[in-house]
Order: structure tokens, then C-alpha cells, then sequence
């Protein structure tokens, strides 16, 4: 534990050195997501309500999305996880020697890169849009706390993705065309960049439960208190992530046990 602890707290520290960046992202992702949500505004002056959302409730989607950007990496298409590139190149075979799980490694690396996101530029973003939009914040202490939990379970879900993303450099080498195609399909399935709500049901209802509506939509309808969640409520949509967290975490652990059978360094 207390390794896995000084990676987490390398990673922060790591991302916690680009400050210009941080800056500059945090500034651009308020631009987008005041861009989008002036959109959907217009599009509920038409409908007030669509299944079950109006526009307040679109606009805060929004701007959860934006926020949920730098902690889920949603929008990837280039390898947002660097142990793809180390793969590529064959730095994996010193990974591997590390006293920790490969797995164990980059997750507390990617948590730590996470919390430095969240904080510093998903949490002004998201103030862009409560004074602008007036978006929604949670209605109790027990929502506020459903809504971290949510939150926590969404960066789970979004690295266990990536690193599956990664880990297929092993069979296909150069996982550029991974990581574009699902960085084209992921902001869609997730509600990122239109509320699954906004969706035909069938369609949105499906897409609900999969695993990238998990780092957007569900924390969104969390914070809402939306009745569309699985099971009808927070208890519903926090036991899905945590489903998803637990399965892609499983997945990304047995496949690694897999690949490393077959490790051959490029070059001998």
C-alpha cells in the first residue's frame, strides 16, 4: 500500500508541474462546454422536456462531462496512457521488473493524474457553469457524497478501459487505430457530448448500461436524482459502475497475466 500511495503521489505531482496547460485546458473546455450547452438550450426552447430532462438538467450534464474530461480521458484518440507507448518500445520489459502489479502500477499513477484533473480543471470548469448556466448541484450532504463516489468509480471505469486499450499493443503493436475509433465512439455512448436522455429510448436505455456511461451519464443522473437510473435510483447507478470497475478491472488483470507470457522485446 504504501507504494502503490508514492505512485499515486508521482503521478500527481507530475501533472501538477503543467500549469500553463492546466490553465489553458480548464479554459478550453468552459468554452466548449458553454458553446454546447447554449446549443441545448436552444433545442429545449423548442421542448421543454425530453424524457425526463429540460434544459437545466442538460446544461448540468454538460458541464459534468467537462469535468469528467481530464478524469476519465474519454475523448483519447491517441494513447492518453503511456504504458502503450511502453509497449511499443519495449520499456514494458522494465515495468514488469517493478515490485508491484503492472496493473496496480498505472492505475495509482492514473488515480494520481486523476485528483490533480478533477481539482484543477474539472472543478473551475464546472463553477464556469454554475455561475453562467446555473447548472444543478447536489440537493444533501448523502447526494453530494453518492455524487464523489460516482465520480470516483467513473475514473476506475475510464482508466480500466484505456489500459485494455493499451494492453492490445501486445497482439497489434501500434494501437493508434484503438485508441481513434474508440475515442470517436466513447463521448457518444457516455453522454458526453449529447444527453443519452436526448436519445431514442430504446436506444438511450441501452446505451445506459454500458460501460462508458458510467463516467458520464450515470454520474450525471446521480447528481440529478434522476429515476432513470438502473434500479431507479443512486444505489442503482453506483452498484453499475462499481460492476464495470470491477469487471474491466478483472479483465485488464487476467489478460495482462495473458500477454506477458509472450513479452518478446523488440530488437532481441
Amino acid at each position: 500500500m504504501r507504494v502503490h500511495l508514492a505512485v499515486y503521489a508521482r503521478g500527481l505531482r507530475r501533472h501538477s508541474t503543467y500549469r500553463a496547460a492546466t490553465a489553458a485546458g480548464a479554459l478550453t473546455n468552459a468554452v466548449f462546454g458553454a458553446i454546447n450547452a447554449m446549443v441545448l438550450l436552444a433545442v429545449f426552447e423548442a421542448r421543454p422536456q425530453i424524457n425526463g430532462y429540460d434544459a437545466g438538467d442538460a446544461v448540468t450534464q454538460v458541464f459534468v462531462g467537462q469535468m469528467l474530461l481530464t478524469v476519465t480521458m474519454i475523448i483519447s484518440v491517441a494513447p492518453s496512457l503511456d504504458l502503450a507507448e511502453h509497449i511499443r518500445t519495449g520499456e514494458i520489459a522494465t515495468d514488469l521488473l517493478r515490485p508491484l502489479s503492472l496493473q496496480g502500477w498505472w492505475l495509482s499513477q492514473d488515480l494520481g493524474r486523476a485528483t490533480f484533473g478533477l481539482l484543477f480543471r474539472g472543478a473551475p470548469v464546472f463553477a464556469v457553469g454554475l455561475i453562467l448556466f446555473d447548472a444543478t448541484l447536489p440537493g444533501g450532504v448523502g447526494d453530494a457524497l453518492a455524487f464523489l463516489v460516482s465520480v470516483a468509480l467513473a475514473a476506475l471505469v475510464g482508466f480500466g478501459l484505456r489500459y485494455l486499450y493499451s494492453l492490445s499493443g501486445f497482439w497489434i503493436l501500434d494501437t493508434r487505430g484503438v485508441w481513434m475509433v474508440t475515442g470517436l465512439i466513447g463521448p457518444i455512448a457516455a453522454g458526453m457530448l449529447l444527453p443519452l436522455a436526448l436519445f431514442p429510448t430504446a436506444i438511450g436505455d441501452t446505451l445506459r448500461l454500458l460501460p462508458w456511461a458510467s463516467m458520464v451519464q450515470i454520474p450525471t443522473e446521480i447528481l440529478l436524482g434522476k429515476d432513470t437510473l438502473p434500479g431507479g435510483g443512486a444505489f442503482g447507478g453506483l452498484a453499475l459502475q462499481a460492476f464495470w470497475a470491477v469487471v474491466l478491472l478483472a479483465l485488464g488483470a487476467w489478460l495482462t497475466t495473458v500477454a506477458t507470457r509472450r513479452v518478446v522485446v523488440q530488437g532481441g
